[in-house]
């Protein structure tokens, strides 16, 4: 009899807590409104994905990578994910809100007549994938020729090892002061960008600029900074330098330029003939013309000059300029800018022109 009554005590007991636990949301669910795109159950990992870009791919936010993780715990090290992995999201259903009923007075009954309405033709934009261009921004910048040297480089680390990746600690030299928490860009020189003038010369501007990653000061002791690598993109090593990271503009607002710029492409990175949709090229364009990062411009090829055979005298016809292409800018220096293709219909090549797509 004492046991029958201590079991139902445990019953009573457990039976609320149960019922209460219900009303919860399970810790590290995910709204939906947190997410700027529906999230696939499961997402099935790319060649080249990392936590840090499927977080800023569906949450606009790859500091969310964390909440990813936490709800994977199978992916033993967060910076090691292979292709075929599954990432699951534990989604939390929205509440729907109480909407008091309301009673409708009763309205007259109004007789509908068709009416034309008149309005001018209205040109529609295609959707441009931000997501393309943030992540073209934090992976290249454009420097002038003063700044190729940085602000220090990379000694060593702490085991001697020649590369280094995330969450890897070094040592490093810095030219100006620093405290804790300070964030600096890993970097190396890319191929130097020209701007043309108008005999055709070409003047160097500045550097493309490839980052390999990101450090975070951790303290300084005698001259020499510790740090830790929070981002790699690539390997990094010694001597590879160091510029202050400037934060990224997860907003960025495109912009299509109304007054007249015309100017040519002078780059295509890595010196190749040609160049298609996603590759980064150099313009002789620059912010004294108006251009900042986000301006959406055009590439047209130059109409050729053909003979019309239907006359007797040779006779020279100059074709139109055919659009080919649009690129955004992803950084200006004062008289040249490296761009993104976003698309193209055709190879583009050194030589095009640039201006501002006709809007017509």
């Amino acid at each position: 009899m004492k046991l029958q009554l201590k079991l139902c005590l445990l019953l009573l007991l457990f039976i609320p807590m149960q019922v209460q636990a219900d009303t919860f949301t399970m810790p590290g669910s995910v709204a939906n409104d947190e997410l700027v795109k529906p999230f696939p159950q499961p997402y099935v990992v790319q060649k080249g994905d990392t936590l840090w870009d499927i977080a800023q791919e569906y949450f606009a936010d790859p500091e969310k990578w964390l909440k990813i993780w936490e709800q994977n715990l199978y992916v033993s090290n967060p910076d090691l994910i292979y292709p075929g992995n599954e990432i699951w999201l534990n989604m939390q259903k929205p509440k729907k809100p109480e909407v008091a009923k309301k009673v409708e007075p009763k309205r007259p009954m109004v007789k509908l007549e068709p009416r034309i309405i008149y309005k001018p033709a209205e040109r529609s934009e295609a959707p441009i994938d931000t997501s393309v261009l943030i992540t073209a921004l934090a992976r290249q910048d454009f420097i002038d020729t003063k700044a190729i040297e940085g602000v220090g480089h990379i000694i060593d680390s702490e085991d001697d090892r020649l590369n280094y990746g995330a969450n890897d600690r070094v040592y490093m030299s810095l030219d100006v002061r620093a405290k804790a928490g300070d964030r600096f860009n890993i970097f190396r020189t890319g191929d130097p960008i020209y701007a043309f003038d108008d005999e055709d010369n070409k003047t160097l501007v500045g550097y493309l600029v490839n980052h390999l990653g990101t450090v975070e000061v951790i303290s300084e002791e005698g001259g020499i900074f510790r740090g830790v690598i929070t981002q790699a993109f690539e390997e990094i090593g010694r001597t590879d330098r160091l510029k202050r990271a400037l934060p990224t503009d997860y907003s960025i607002k495109l912009d299509y330029p109304d007054k007249p710029v015309f100017g040519h492409v002078t780059y295509i990175r890595g010196n190749t003939v040609e160049a298609g949709q996603g590759q980064v090229i150099g313009i002789d364009l620059g912010s004294e013309d108006g251009l900042r990062a986000g301006t959406v411009l055009g590439v047209y090829r130059p109409g050729k000059l053909v003979i019309d055979g239907t006359y007797e005298e040779k006779t020279y016809r100059a074709l139109p300029e055919e659009k080919i292409g649009e690129i955004i800018v992803l950084a200006a220096q004062e008289k040249a800018s490296i761009a993104i293709i976003q698309e193209s219909s055709s190879p583009i090549n050194i030589k095009n022109l640039i201006q501002p797509i006709s809007r017509k």
